[in-house]
């Protein structure tokens, strides 16, 4: 049996190379459990939001759409790549097929499930033709870096929010929220304990600050009558299995050029690919700067495999009436636990799997313990900003991570693309500001051949983009 043992872990090590990434099997199955855990409420609000509060798709049938795309595409890519992303349908792709698609132009979920799988189908091309990597090629390196630190923002962003601790503002855009209800108190007590064993190097303190949370959280519910979580969560499920429903596999059709009319759907197919397109870039240049995967230029080697995962996973996404799937910014938790391989999508791969029967336990978890490692895992990533000038300060090494806003050219798209992406929960809306500043200002400078042509056709695409609602107020598509 041993034997046995020693051959598969040399059969693992071999394919996933644990030992020339730094970690080891144990580390990387439990970043996989982590990146696993803080995308798991996908698998419960994408039905929530393609179900239009009963209106839309069956809630049951969703999650298991959702968890099946999830799962495959997430293990496809750790088996492709050897990279430590992972996939599930996107949020706000999923809220433009409900409430743009289907809610605001009455298309049925086939139809503008059809729209997403086309949308996969052009990406896919662009891969396949090289355009996809030429653009992430182009783009300058203080202009990759501030992606990454605006996206590190983002995540942040997200866990002040999920945890209550920032809330929409009557006077102001957002404030602080009440820290006298339980569900803030378990998330300020989870990002206290996290940030207590970060301090003390506890390599599994992500991990360990979801699993206190969650108990505190289940002990408070329980203590007042299940009125701080409700039923849902924080909650010891009474039922274990679930059995999947997968009667939306493959319930969609092309009926929305006939109901829209072919240019209103063509650029529909453009709005939801330039969104998946650079929301996948911006995901990959910062998770992939946290991992150590880019080079020296802030380029991701072999950038061509996730790309091709990721595209294939919008056709599967829409496919399943799941909503395009997308590599998702939530990859950085594994990543911030130490995993480095594609073991650990793998791992979460499986569980996503594993969770089309096992719901009610997948529920356990409530946002409030998983906001906590959202806002450690988006500090993790805004430090790449100093990580360069920290290491000159200890050792020898010159400062590689830092931005010059003293040049225009840099400064001022790397300051729109930081704000905007956490303030309109955007990645794409923030890399299009800092696209079009950049090229602007480049043009300004008499510097417009410094300006790669492909940014020049991203910039333009991006000002298509953003004018789409001025074109459909209008009437003109």
């Amino acid at each position: 049996m041993q034997a046995v043992d020693a051959g598969s872990g040399n059969a693992l090590e071999r394919f996933f190379k644990f030992k020339q990434w730094n970690t080891s099997l144990k580390r990387d199955t439990l970043a996989g459990l982590t990146t696993f855990i803080v995308m798991s409420y996908i698998i419960f609000v994408n039905p929530n939001i393609l179900g239009l509060g009963g209106d839309g798709l069956p809630f049951a049938a969703v999650l298991t759409s959702t968890c099946l795309v999830a799962g495959i595409m997430t293990i496809l890519m750790g088996l492709v790549t050897n990279r430590a992303f992972a996939i599930a349908p996107g949020m706000g792709l999923n809220a433009v097929v409900a409430f743009s698609l289907v809610a605001g132009q009455g298309l049925s979920f086939k139809s503008a499930m059809g729209l997403v799988v086309l949308e996969g189908v052009a990406i896919t091309i662009l891969v396949l033709t090289g355009f996809r990597e030429a653009i992430f090629k182009a783009i300058p390196l203080e202009l990759k870096k501030a992606i990454v630190v605006g996206i590190g923002f983002f995540i942040l962003f997200i866990g002040l929010i999920d945890g209550g601790i920032v809330v929409a503002g009557s006077g102001t855009p957002v404030t602080l929220g009440s820290f006298t209800t339980v569900p803030v108190a378990c998330a300020l007590f989870g990002i206290a304990i996290t940030i207590v064993m970060i301090t003390l190097r506890w390599r599994g303190a992500i991990i360990l600050g979801i699993i206190f949370t969650t108990i505190l959280a289940i002990i408070l519910n329980y203590a007042y009558d299940k009125a701080p979580f409700g039923d849902a969560t924080a909650v010891i499920p009474t039922d274990v299995i679930a059995m999947p429903d997968f009667s939306l596999v493959g319930a969609f059709d092309l009926g929305a050029f006939s109901k829209l009319g072919v240019a209103a759907a063509i650029l529909w197919i453009f709005s939801l690919m330039l969104s998946d397109f650079f929301d996948t870039m911006g995901t990959l240049v910062g998770v992939g700067g946290q991992a150590g995967y880019l080079d020296e230029k802030g380029d991701l080697p072999d950038v061509n495999k996730p790309l091709l995962v990721d595209s294939v996973a919008a056709i599967a996404g829409g496919a399943v009436s799941a909503s395009s799937a997308t590599t998702y910014i939530e990859s950085g938790a594994g990543v911030a636990q130490g995993g480095r391989t594609g073991w650990v999508a793998i791992v979460t791969g499986i569980l996503f799997l594993a969770a089309m029967f096992i719901s009610p336990i997948a529920g356990i978890v409530p946002a409030a313990a998983t906001a906590p490692a959202l806002v450690i895992v988006g500090f993790l990533m805004m430090a790449t900003l100093t990580k360069g000038e920290a290491e000159a300060e200890h050792d020898t090494a010159e400062a590689k991570a830092a931005i010059n806003f003293g040049n225009l050219a840099f400064g001022i798209p790397a300051v729109l693309i930081m704000t905007i992406m956490p303030l309109t929960y955007s990645i794409t809306n923030g890399i299009g500001f800092g696209f079009i500043a950049y090229t602007l200002i480049r043009v300004v400078q008499g510097k417009a051949r410094e300006v790669s042509w492909m940014l020049w056709i991203a910039s333009v695409g991006f000002l298509i983009y953003f004018l789409v609602p001025l074109l459909q107020s209008k009437g003109w598509v």
